[in-house]
């Protein structure tokens, strides 16, 4: 792989830039990335404004963050995957069928804190 043997501030430089080229790629391939950056760029703001302390505020925002970062690693599974075969196999789908379960979870996660955070203020519970 070109660049392995970078050290220090290059070495830093050049995963800065492999990581802008992969929120890239996921951005144009994966449509459920994109939805999860739109409900980022509306959460984000709401939960900053939601928020009574910077507690709540960094719950609110970082769990929509969450959602994000799982689905990039679910993204990075099945290219794996795919990059594997396309032939259908069972480890396979159990692969991709976990990092879906993941990015639930993180969907759930970030409900419920949203639910727990917000909900006393608008009579939930």
């Amino acid at each position: 792989m070109a660049g392995q043997n970078l050290t220090g501030f290059a070495r830093i430089y050049a995963a800065f830039f492999h990581s802008i080229r992969g929120f890239k790629a996921t951005w144009l391939h994966e449509e459920a990335f994109r939805l999860e950056v739109y409900l980022f760029v509306v959460g984000a703001p709401l939960g900053l404004w939601l928020g009574q302390t910077g507690v709540e505020k960094a719950l609110l925002v970082g769990s929509l963050i969450l959602v994000m970062i799982v689905e990039l690693l679910n993204t990075g599974i099945e290219i794996v995957v795919d990059r594997i075969s396309f032939e259908r196999h069972e480890l396979s789908g159990r692969a991709k069928d976990v990092g879906s379960a993941a990015v639930l979870s993180s969907l759930g996660l970030a409900g419920l804190v949203w639910a727990m955070i917000l909900g006393p203020g608008l009579g939930i519970y």
